[in-house]
């Protein structure tokens, strides 16, 4: 597993894992359980000769098989589910689930966490463009990015985020525990002190923002007459402040 690099925004590539254990289409069942138990891992992706993934057996698959090894009634009611086709499976192409859900390697860890969700699974392959295996990202791989210290968090707001914004450090308070970043201060415009807020809640690691900045200028008519690209009147007006 990889070593997450330091910076504000994680991607999948941060997280995964590049080390995959993964077998072939004919691989037989035998073997794909001896690859997961060997390897203490519960799926594995099914590569062809190009290293591109065509599905992912998991444990769940294999276990239909011992299943229809139950009792005669139990192989009466298998064979009416869909089950029942790897319940005979010998290979793992016959064995795995596919299509398979995949991810880029650039996705952002946020949009991984959707699509692991979305799809209901626990892990995917990470594919390049020609839809070749270059890792594996797994739920516990992307909890890795709310480890990061607070004082790394608070660096990022402040050395990074602020300034690339124009903003004096000086002029605003960064307090972290926990990964909770708490913003005090003043800044020049309502829409930047929501700019700072709902960029610093994208950061890497940040749990929540507790926004408690005040600005010296409302332009709050002016963002909600004017349509701007970069966001919403929702997203940058603050329902408080100075």
């Amino acid at each position: 597993m990889t070593t997450p690099k330091k910076k504000t925004q994680w991607t999948v590539d941060d997280v995964m894992t590049r080390d995959v254990v993964s077998v072939r289409p004919d691989t037989s069942y035998r073997e794909v359980v001896d690859a997961l138990v060997g390897s203490g891992v519960s799926a594995a992706p099914v590569v062809d000769a190009d290293g591109q993934v065509l599905g992912v057996v998991s444990e769940a698959d294999l276990l239909h098989k011992i299943e229809a090894a139950g009792d005669e009634r139990h192989r009466r009611l298998i064979g009416v589910r869909r089950a029942a086709a790897k319940a005979q499976a010998r290979a793992a192409a016959d064995l795995m689930t596919a299509p398979a859900v995949v991810v880029e390697p650039t996705a952002s860890v946020a949009a991984a966490a959707r699509r692991l969700e979305s799809a209901q699974v626990k892990r995917m392959p990470v594919v390049d463009a020609d839809q070749r295996l270059v890792g594996i990202v797994s739920r516990r791989d992307l909890l890795r990015i709310h480890t990061r210290p607070d004082s790394e968090i608070a660096a990022d707001v402040t050395d990074h985020l602020l300034r690339r914004l124009w903003i004096d450090p000086r002029t605003v308070t960064v307090a972290v525990a926990d990964g909770v970043v708490t913003l005090s201060g003043t800044v020049e415009s309502r829409s930047l002190a929501g700019i700072v807020a709902d960029h610093t809640a994208a950061l890497a690691g940040v749990v929540e923002v507790v926004d408690e900045l005040t600005w010296e200028r409302d332009d709050s008519e002016l963002i909600a007459s004017r349509g701007y690209a970069f966001a919403t009147p929702e997203r940058l007006l603050r329902s408080s402040g100075g």
